[in-house]
């Protein structure tokens, strides 16, 4: 049973994506001829609130965008994606962060983001947001804007917190100690707890990001799909995935995480081993087109199955 119109509430980056697509990804120092090329709206911070917009959830964007052509474009953008984009500001005389895009014919990429107006989101930004955040029913944030106004947003929230702990960084224990549910794909994983993290010894690996200080570690493995842990009990969860041929993986994690913000405020009955599911069953839709919010897929329903899971 759906919970009505509970608030998801996103902290973080806006950027535009400039995206080439290649048969395969360059070497260093190499020129290739591209494909195409596609312009588009991204950020892993508005990815993920429109996707969990797209799947019918009442989202609400904190930002900063610059002062140019697609700082403006971008607020229309969220919000012809119903997304209360009332606080994403315009930030004077600083330019729109952007991320370069690399993406090869079977769907791997590589990405360098310039952070622009994501680096001017601040803590008095969140204080004239103060009464939005603390009645919020989950917060989304991840390490694409400044960690201290992460950290101010998660402790003025009385809702849910969830942290997309990307890109990597070891600077966040403070964070994690605010933090319900930590959210991070093998890389992040294996930078966090300082071994290289695959399935085989992924126990281990969500053992140590709870000693981290967070109260649930999720990761997500991709095509495998994704392994949880709870502080709470002694349970290793690995939530299985179907598997597709994917044409474009950019945003997939942000499909994730945007979905499982939205499954745990309007689905709260429902099992986490099922909400993971669902999530990763939307990550696995959006693999399938090419782009990113365009990939997100739309009021869709991914509850009418059961998914299989195991315990580690």
């Amino acid at each position: 049973m759906e919970t009505a119109n509970p608030k998801i509430v996103v902290v973080g980056s806006c950027s535009v994506d400039f995206t080439t697509y290649a048969p395969r990804l360059p070497l260093p120092g190499e020129t290739l001829h591209g494909t195409k090329f596609t312009t588009s709206f991204g950020g892993k911070g508005a990815n993920q609130c429109v996707a969990a917009a797209k799947l019918g959830g009442n989202a609400y964007m904190i930002a900063r965008v610059g002062d140019d052509y697609w700082g403006k474009q971008y607020i229309d953008n969220l919000t012809k994606f119903g997304i209360n984009a009332q606080h994403t500001k315009i930030t004077k005389g600083i330019t729109t962060g952007i991320a370069q895009i690399s993406v090869s014919a079977n769907g791997e990429n590589q990405i360098v983001i310039v952070s622009g107006a994501n680096n001017y989101l601040s803590v008095s930004d969140i204080n004239e947001t103060q009464e939005l955040i603390e009645n919020a029913d989950i917060i989304i944030s991840q390490l694409e804007t400044p960690i201290e106004t992460t950290y101010h947003a998660f402790k003025t929230c009385n809702g849910i917190r969830l942290l997309n702990a990307a890109p990597a960084s070891t600077n966040i224990k403070h964070l994690l100690e605010h933090c319900h549910i930590l959210c991070v794909n093998e890389p992040e994983a294996s930078f966090l707890v300082g071994f290289n993290v695959d399935v085989s010894n992924i126990k281990n690996a969500l053992r140590k990001l709870l000693e981290l200080g967070c109260q649930t570690a999720i990761i997500t493995l991709g095509n495998k799909g994704a392994a949880y842990c709870k502080k709470d009990d002694d349970l290793y969860v690995h939530v299985q995935c179907s598997r597709v041929v994917p044409v474009d993986t950019t945003g997939a994690g942000d499909a994730f995480v945007g979905a499982l913000a939205k499954f745990l405020v309007s689905h709260k009955k429902t099992p986490l081993h099922q909400i993971v599911g669902a999530a990763c069953d939307v990550a696995t839709k959006s693999v399938m087109k090419e782009g990113t919010q365009s990939s997100f897929p739309d009021n869709y329903n991914p509850f009418q199955v059961l998914y299989e899971y195991i315990i580690l």
